[in-house]
């Protein structure tokens, strides 16, 4: 008998779950569903956060150190890694853009809005968070009785969260200074900084910092510091490897868990859940679609002129389909750099320079969708996030793509720093977690994409671009 593929038994789990979270509403076993199957889902989002800050410091540095000699950090490098950081930036504003003209997390129904939104300050004042729009339903008596009903705590209680949230506010608003966001980019104490997922930012600047430094120093002494770099980093993504593998039972109780607990026994609210996540799946989409076909050509026509719209999209054709099937960068890099040379043209040294640069920091997909999921979620809550903490979100996306392992599922893993950077529950991935495996195969394109205009652009900079019509592209499609 045939094995089945990983991510069909991803889907699988996802659809039992479904079913299950739909079956328990009707049913009325929400409470047993909450206390003895959603506990495997919190286990798999703590293995993904466990995951999370070593896979992000160790493939930094591996991938700013290994650009090679010092002086190729020069004029071509620094015009790749300069371009692809605007690419990221732009991908992300793009689907900010999005998200806030179709608010797809506001065609949810009202109460259930008012639910999540009601469980989030709980969840806030537990973790000891502030509320991030300053609005705080939990001292509104209207809503304490709807409060207890969702959780364990009493009405005392949710008065001293309501009043310790807004203490904490003003206490925060007093001591931030203008440049604080960058005075906290900067750690003062790098291992502490380990031990928490949400100063990512801090871990992220260590990781360019020492990786940078890594290329000044001798070979010889740099040399077992790289092999170790890239021998943990490998240990980490086969962590992640192994994890995926148990995916689609921990998938399963996530999706029923989180679903049960939103729910309760109505299964209206079930239904209201999907309804928004199909808006959800549209605007990302959407976004994704408009890189492939609308941005990266018009941003390829803009500077190298001698490639047309359909022969870009004729070469790439082939790399573009085993991305998509596969959904790793990595996986596809090989048939990409064959796309890449052979059809359009592109010399090898550049090639073989800017690709695998854009493997690791190229994730423009990634971006765009981890910018719409965080203001989805937020909005699906009714939280209200400003442009300044909107904004948080794209650095934090920008730099996080930076250490987005290129492979399935990595990230998933950087949602949940982003959703941490600005204080939102990360075990919230759960309820987009259905339609990420769709979404990834698209993602991945745009990655692929992306790298291919890339270097198109910068051989054609350096007077090495050699564009001719590719007869038969598929003859690239060869993988080892």
């Amino acid at each position: 008998m045939k094995k089945i593929a990983l991510h069909w038994k991803i889907i699988i789990g996802m659809v039992l779950g479904i079913i299950w979270a739909l079956l328990s509403s009707t049913m009325g076993w929400s409470s047993f569903t909450i206390n003895w199957i959603d506990p495997f889902g919190t286990i798999f989002i703590n293995l993904l956060k466990l995951i999370a800050v070593p896979l992000v410091l160790f493939s930094i540095i591996s991938g700013v150190a290994n650009i090679g000699d010092p002086k190729s950090l020069g004029r071509m490098g620094g015009k790749t890694l300069m371009i692809y950081l605007l690419t990221t930036v732009l991908a992300i504003t793009i689907g900010l853009l999005l998200v806030n003209t179709f608010k797809p997390g506001k065609l949810i129904d009202e109460q259930s809005r008012i639910d999540n939104r009601i469980s989030y300050e709980i969840w806030a004042s537990n973790q000891g968070y502030e509320i991030k729009d300053g609005v705080n339903y939990l001292q509104d008596p209207a809503f304490f009785e709807r409060a207890r009903e969702i959780s364990d705590l009493t009405k005392n209680e949710l008065k001293e969260a309501s009043v310790s949230d807004k203490l904490e506010t003003a206490s925060k608003q007093k001591e931030t200074t203008p440049l604080q966001p960058l005075v906290d980019i900067v750690p003062d104490n790098f291992f502490f900084s380990l031990t928490n997922n949400s100063m990512m930012l801090q871990i992220i600047f260590f990781a360019i910092f020492f990786g940078v430094c890594l290329l000044f120093i001798p070979a010889a002494k740099s040399k077992p510091v790289l092999d170790f770099v890239d021998g943990t980093m490998e240990v980490f993504l086969k962590m992640v490897d192994l994890v995926m593998q148990a995916a689609p039972f921990f998938v399963f109780a996530l999706l029923a868990g989180v679903v049960s607990k939103m729910a309760g026994d109505d299964i209206g609210k079930v239904i209201e859940i999907f309804k928004g996540l199909s808006w959800y799946t549209l605007t990302v989409l959407g976004g994704l679609l408009l890189m492939i076909f609308v941005i990266y050509p018009l941003v390829l026509k803009t500077f190298v002129k001698r490639i047309p719209y359909k022969g870009f999209f004729k070469a790439m054709s082939p790399a573009q389909t085993l991305a998509f099937s596969t959904s790793s960068s990595a996986a596809t890099l090989p048939v990409t750099m064959e796309c890449v040379e052979n059809n359009l043209g592109v010399d090898k040294k550049i090639s073989s320079f800017v690709l695998p640069i854009g493997a690791t920091v190229n994730m423009d997909g990634t971006s765009l969708y981890q910018a719409i999921a965080v203001v989805f979620l937020a909005q699906m809550h009714m939280i209200d996030l400003t442009i300044g903490q909107q904004l948080i979100v794209v650095l934090t996306a920008t730099l996080a793509s930076i250490g987005s392992a290129a492979v399935p599922s990595a990230g998933l893993v950087m949602l949940i720093i982003v959703l941490e950077a600005v204080g939102l529950n990360p075990a919230w991935i759960a309820i987009i977690f259905p339609v990420d495996r769709i979404l990834d195969m698209f993602r991945t394109v745009v990655n692929v994409t992306g790298d291919a205009t890339v270097s198109s652009i910068i051989a054609n900079g350096e007077d090495m671009l050699d564009y001719q019509e590719a007869k038969d592209p598929s003859d690239t499609f060869e993988v080892k």
